[in-house]
């Protein structure tokens, strides 16, 4: 997944993480997961790991700070393959990016619908 911030797709967003996690939440999103090395996501509620390239990404919201790359946060919308729960990965972007969280967002399997900011 090319991640390219000129990429019209990736819409630059103003809105807290808090407020973005919470608009997800509202939609269904409560489930929670994180980035592994070698391209995976674990889900929180099954203790699974799986292939980033076999998740199914729904949305995405990005979010960078005015003078911190620590703010460079992908929010992205996720069902876990295994006990389909809904939820969302918080992820770094750009140059401080760990590893881990830069091959899930290179791997997930995109889902999104029109430009795909919304779910």
């Amino acid at each position: 997944m090319d991640t390219d911030a000129s990429d019209a797709q990736y819409a630059r967003d103003s809105s807290s993480l808090t407020a973005i996690l919470a608009e997800f939440e509202a939609q269904g999103y409560g489930g929670q997961f994180a980035a592994r090395e070698g391209a995976r996501l674990l889900c929180f509620a099954c203790s699974t790991e799986h292939d980033a390239a076999t998740t199914a990404m729904t949305a995405l919201r990005r979010t960078e700070g005015a003078s911190d790359p620590d703010d460079m946060l992908a929010i992205v919308a996720v069902t876990c393959p295994s006990c389909h729960t809904k939820g969302t990965a918080v992820l770094n972007y750009g140059p401080e990016a760990p590893m881990a969280d830069a091959e899930v967002l290179r791997a997930l399997e995109d889902h999104r619908e029109g430009t795909g900011i919304q779910p």
